[in-house]
């Protein structure tokens, strides 16, 4: 049993101090890209700003023949490039394939100090992050890294989420979790093949009516990641790290990839991934608190006062709960004001409007 006192010491002798908070910042859209196609990493250095996370992908969607060459172009693209306001994440090889170790030991040593984040994929338990972990801090104190690489996890595997609560627990490098979907229901032995959304053979349907029980009834379709995403949010709020939405495969759809980012918004996701840069867009919307709801929870602040009793407001009640919800509208609209300028402009339009 490891004792509570050594949880936040280095794990490795020069390691940097572990972290006692995971920072929050923004992260709407995490944007991967493969960095061994060329065309594509040409256009790195002119995304930087425009997305909160550019991701170099090293794992599933490089094939077998590319590893190598995905890896050295993210290490050339990471020394080149200013990412600024930019966080720069990596997605390694799964803990079982020839690629990861070589994808770890290149990536610290080589560019640690640009990585902000560390996404491995197929976790099972809290031994995957425990070993992620042991050697991560054996490399940054071999690079001379002052700071620790964050680790984010996949939920991809029926067990992982089974035990996601001791995942998420399992380091102070824990920076969040995505959802896999696609894995996820292959090892669920789900029958569907689609990347991320719903179903039409999900779903719930009217009750007959009584006068006419042979009349067509109603059907709408249901989420089929709901529980999942759910219990995702809850473990990591338990733990002060933060879930995302993973892939939505099918691009062209954009109206149904809109639904269902805005569904694991509502849900508690701060943001999700984006396959192609027109979901880049959606994820800034969507994952950004619109006017609306920032004119509303500004004016129960101020309504609020030390935060006790309840008010009547707009012919609605609120309270201490209310308030609450509504700090953590505002907190985030201040947090993507500084990193957005033209949501800076919309949120603070508000105080000018409410002035008026």
């Amino acid at each position: 049993m490891r004792s509570s006192k050594d949880f936040f010491r280095p794990l490795a002798v020069g390691a940097p101090q572990p972290v006692t908070e995971i920072p929050a910042r923004p992260s709407r859209a995490i944007h991967f890209f493969d960095p061994s196609n060329e065309k594509m990493a040409a256009k790195i250095p002119q995304m930087v700003g425009t997305v909160d996370v550019l991701l170099g992908n090293l794992e599933d969607a490089v094939k077998a023949d590319n590893k190598e060459a995905a890896r050295a172009g993210l290490v050339r693209i990471a020394k080149d490039t200013d990412f600024g306001p930019t966080q720069l994440w990596t997605r390694i090889n799964a803990l079982d394939s020839p690629w990861v170790l070589d994808d770890l030991t290149t990536l610290v040593t080589e560019i640690g100090d640009k990585l902000d984040v560390i996404m491995v994929p197929k976790v099972q338990g809290a031994e995957d992050i425990h070993y992620i972990d042991r050697i991560l801090a054996q490399l940054e104190a071999r690079a001379g890294l002052d700071r620790p690489i964050l680790v984010h996890a996949i939920l991809e595997t029926a067990r992982g989420v089974a035990n996601v609560e001791e995942i998420c627990g399992a380091s102070p490098r824990m920076q969040g979790l995505s959802l896999g979907p696609a894995d996820l229901a292959a090892d669920r032995r789900m029958k569907t093949t689609r990347v991320g959304g719903g179903h039409p053979g999900y779903l719930v349907r009217q009750d007959p009516d009584a006068e006419t029980p042979d009349a067509p009834r109603a059907t709408f379709q249901q989420d089929l990641w709901h529980y999942t995403i759910a219990r995702m949010v809850d473990a990591c709020a338990m733990h002060g790290i933060y879930p995302y939405y993973g892939p939505f495969g099918d691009i062209a759809d954009v109206t149904a990839c809109e639904d269902q980012f805005r569904n694991a918004f509502l849900l508690g996701c701060v943001g999700t991934w984006s396959l192609h840069p027109k979901q880049i867009e959606i994820a800034n919307r969507v994952f950004a608190p619109s006017v609306e709801d920032i004119r509303h929870a500004r004016e129960v602040v101020a309504a609020m006062g030390d935060g006790t009793g309840a008010v009547m407001l707009n012919g609605k009640m609120e309270d201490d709960a209310s308030l609450k919800q509504c700090l953590v509208m505002v907190e985030l609209a201040e947090q993507l004001s500084r990193i957005d300028p033209n949501l800076k402009a919309q949120y603070d339009a508000i105080s000018t409007d409410s002035e008026v």
